[in-house]
């Protein structure tokens, strides 16, 4: 059967009752630059995109060369764009289930991928690039502001908010080294311990940096009363004991957690971040997993990888899918041979 689906932006017609080479299940930059590389190599591959990119509340993508401060949602076209180009398929929807299929009768792995709208797509590969989600501590009136006035990244949004008064709302251990890499950026630095121990070292090197510590306790995020010509943004950070400290810029570190949705019957193996910070999947060289015939890639596996290295991440596992599957492909072939000189010397 084909389906076309019916939003421009993913318009395109793919064959439900195909075996794919490969599925791409995240239509991110490590999803697609995985896909260019497999289409490139003329396999058959479809990409699942949920269409919900975590820098989607970003204006733009930074550090990455030759792209510096593209949109997220351009960057993500123009590489939708280019995976059709060498015959991809891109379809907008999402995984419910995605299950090991019975392998060939040579062992080799087989899948089958459910979506939202009961679409079963059959691949010989996996190639699991669904990014992570963040998780912002639970302060009223933060999260308006995320990817804005509350960043999370030095090397993502440090030039943008350079020389702000920046704020560091404490999650625990991580935050020390967070509040180093924003003093890069700012003479003007606040740091909120939100009940995170400091040692005596720490203070002493914070005060040492011109970095002012803030030990009460923090009740809120309040914002400015009148919206300036890009919309409200943060007057300060308010205390238990009433008083506001002015910041323009809160810097926070997430709690980072991979995108398992759906995906619960692959039974991939996942791994704590060190000091609380989330769970990622686990991998091997080339983003391969355990389970025979996946990969995983991009923030779902390596959640500090910015746009460039998910990116090359998924170009990586893309090159291995193939050469795995070229293998495979060999030695149906050697097998479909033997089979055929038997069947000759007994006629």
């Amino acid at each position: 059967m084909s389906v076309t689906t019916a939003d421009a932006e993913y318009e395109t017609e793919y064959e439900t009752d195909h075996e794919y080479d490969a599925v791409v299940i995240g239509g991110g930059a490590a999803g697609l630059n995985g896909a260019l590389m497999l289409a490139r190599s003329r396999r058959s591959v479809v990409v699942i995109d949920s269409g919900t990119p975590r820098n989607a509340p970003a204006e733009g993508v930074h550090g990455l060369l030759g792209r510096e401060g593209v949109p997220p949602a351009e960057l993500l076209r123009k590489g939708r764009e280019e995976v059709r180009g060498y015959g991809g398929r891109i379809v907008a929807g999402e995984v419910t289930d995605a299950v090991p299929a019975d392998p060939t009768a040579e062992g080799d792995p087989r899948f089958a991928v459910t979506l939202a709208d009961g679409t079963v797509l059959r691949a010989r590969r996996l190639l699991v690039a669904t990014g992570l989600r963040d998780v912002l501590p639970d302060v009223p009136g933060l999260a308006r502001h995320w990817g804005h006035g509350v960043v999370h990244c030095p090397y993502c949004h440090g030039w943008e908010v350079r020389d702000e008064p920046i704020g560091i709302l404490a999650v625990g251990p991580a935050s020390v080294h967070h509040a180093m890499l924003f003093r890069q950026l700012t003479d003007d630095l606040v740091y909120f311990t939100r009940g995170a121990e400091l040692d005596e070292g720490t203070r002493a090197r914070f005060a040492a940096r011109g970095i002012r510590v803030v030990d009460t306790p923090v009740a809120s995020v309040e914002s400015t009363e009148s919206p300036g010509d890009g919309g409200d943004g943060i007057e300060g950070v308010r205390l238990t004991d009433g008083r506001t400290v002015p910041r323009k810029v809160l810097a926070v570190a997430t709690t980072m957690l991979a995108r398992t949705d759906g995906l619960d019957s692959l039974k991939l193996p996942t791994e704590d971040l060190p000091g609380g910070m989330g769970r990622h999947f686990a991998s091997g060289p080339a983003g391969v997993t355990s389970v025979p015939g996946v990969w995983v890639a991009g923030n779902a596996a390596d959640p500090a990888a910015q746009v460039g290295a998910s990116a090359a991440a998924g170009a990586l596992a893309g090159a291995h899918i193939n050469a795995d599957l070229t293998n495979a492909d060999t030695e149906a072939a050697l097998t479909a041979t033997r089979v055929a000189d038997h069947r000759a010397d007994h006629e």
